[in-house]
């Protein structure tokens, strides 16, 4: 999907899965070459079959919205429109599978993130951490939407990954309204996510979420327990190492982790954020 239909490369796709280019290439000419031989044809699947496909039609949506997400800054390039057409890939997800809790949750997720997407750089295209965000840049209707759709998913009382990762977002949002952020919340919502669904970035943002939750020792033990074959190469991993550090005032650390972070992201502007968080641990 993400590459014969909307014409991904395999170097992105194997970022937003967290694998090697090399061996992403590899599953994909697998793939191909299963589909040639099988004579697989590329149809619209019958109802009944929708069922048993939907969750890997979840993850390539997300998928794909990642990737528009991540190419925000490349104005010039067609992966800059990928995240709106996730978008309505999920809107028409929302409609063929009405009673499906994780398709709302998916969409509750991507409107979540899109209606933070004027506050991500300042004017002359300077990186803004969440936290640090203008919430009057934000889309409030966007984020009215997203919380209806993840309500009308709470419905069907059949709790999934992306529900929860919609969740947490939706306590991001609330700042809007209140002016802080219940991080107490958003780590028990980890918790669950990482027993839904333990995936690299999910243990990431626990260990984050304990030590914004006032464990800082925690949280750093629960990153340092994160295998490291998971995350050499995994920029968000080190940014969360470099801030966890600096939490336990371990500035030499700290500026290596921020560094390693900064080496890892094709993004100018995170790019230099992260580079200036390292040099601050010098000062």
């Amino acid at each position: 999907m993400l590459q014969a239909i909307l014409g991904i490369d395999a170097a992105r796709i194997a970022s937003a899965y967290l694998v090697a280019p090399a061996a992403m290439s590899q599953r994909l000419v697998r793939a191909k070459n299963k589909i040639r031989d099988a004579g697989i044809p590329f149809r619209v699947p019958e109802p009944p079959e929708l069922e048993e496909r939907v969750s890997f039609v979840l993850d390539a949506i997300y998928a794909a919205y990642t990737t528009g997400w991540e190419s925000l800054m490349e104005t010039a390039s067609t992966h800059h429109a990928l995240a709106a057409e996730a978008i309505a890939l999920g809107r028409m997800l929302v409609q063929l599978m009405p009673r499906e809790s994780e398709a709302y949750g998916l969409l509750a997720l991507m409107l979540h993130c899109e209606a933070r997407r004027e506050a991500r750089y300042t004017s002359d295209g300077k990186f803004v951490p969440l936290d640090q965000q203008d919430t009057a840049l934000w889309s409030q209707s966007m984020i009215n939407e997203a919380e209806r759709y993840l309500h009308s998913a709470a419905v069907f009382q059949c709790m999934g990954r992306y529900q929860l990762e919609a969740a947490i977002q939706s306590i991001h949002a609330n700042r809007a309204r209140t002016g802080r952020i219940d991080w107490k919340e958003i780590a028990l919502l980890y918790e669950g996510l990482v027993r839904v669904a333990p995936g690299t970035g999910s243990l990431v943002g626990r260990a984050v979420a304990t030590a914004q939750a006032g464990e800082p020792v925690s949280g750093f033990a629960a990153l340092e327990q994160i295998s490291a074959d998971q995350t050499s190469d995994y920029q968000p991993y080190w940014a969360a190492r470099g801030y966890l550090l600096q939490l336990l005032n371990r500035k030499d650390e700290a500026r290596d982790a921020f560094n390693r972070a900064a080496s890892l992201t094709d993004d100018p502007a995170l790019r230099e954020y992260l580079f200036q968080r390292s040099t601050e641990e010098m000062d």
